[in-house]
């Protein structure tokens, strides 16, 4: 296999976080329903290439490779999740493809993290986790704006906020870990200006 061939490869398979805020948009959006040969014909391209994409992992060694994996696996689930989602053209179809691509910026940046040591690795952790909660709780709140767009605005408001919480406190999870790098009166300053801003007790 020659080296540009191999770029060109790993290339693709690094392509999930790149492309990811379009294709959201994609599997958000109503669209014709995929045909059922589509769908069969989406499977199928996503398997082949998901076997190029790892093959060319087989280049790299250590955590590179475990995060080159990661980024193969998250592209095949993408491009399934969203065939899934145009073929069956339904709001809950199109909240799994988003979960989907969350899920799969999740688990890259989760690896990403194993680069890391100490309270940068804690907080690179948390951080992927607070990405992770906003991509599903975003994800949710379009589905139920979708489902109850005949009923009124109140369960999509209750459904915002609820989506709100959870990203703050996400966001404020990440907030704490950056504080523990920290000691004595900076980290109680660290953790008391953290609690003001996402307003904790």
């Amino acid at each position: 296999m020659s080296r540009l061939f191999t770029a060109l490869c790993v290339a693709a398979a690094m392509g999930v976080a790149g492309t990811a805020s379009a294709q959201v948009v994609a599997a958000n959006a109503p669209a014709t329903p995929m045909s059922k040969s589509g769908f069969a014909q989406a499977k199928v391209d996503a398997d082949a290439q998901y076997k190029i994409d790892k093959e060319a992992c087989a280049s790299f060694s250590a955590n590179a490779k475990d995060i080159c994996v990661a980024q193969a696996k998250g592209k095949d689930r993408v491009a399934k999740a969203d065939a899934q989602a145009a073929y069956e053209n339904t709001a809950k179809a199109r909240q799994s493809a988003r979960v989907a691509h969350a899920q799969a910026d999740y688990d890259v940046a989760i690896q990403k993290c194993d680069d890391q040591a100490g309270n940068l690795k804690d907080v690179c952790v948390k951080e992927a986790k607070s990405g992770l909660v906003k991509g599903k709780a975003d994800a949710k709140v379009d589905r139920v704006a979708a489902d109850t767009r005949q009923e009124g605005a109140a369960k999509r408001t209750e459904a915002r906020e609820e989506a709100s919480t959870e990203k703050r406190d996400a966001e404020f999870k990440v907030a704490i870990e950056k504080c523990d790098a920290l000691a004595g009166p900076a980290k109680d300053s660290c953790v008391s200006g953290a609690k003001v801003q996402f307003g904790k007790s």
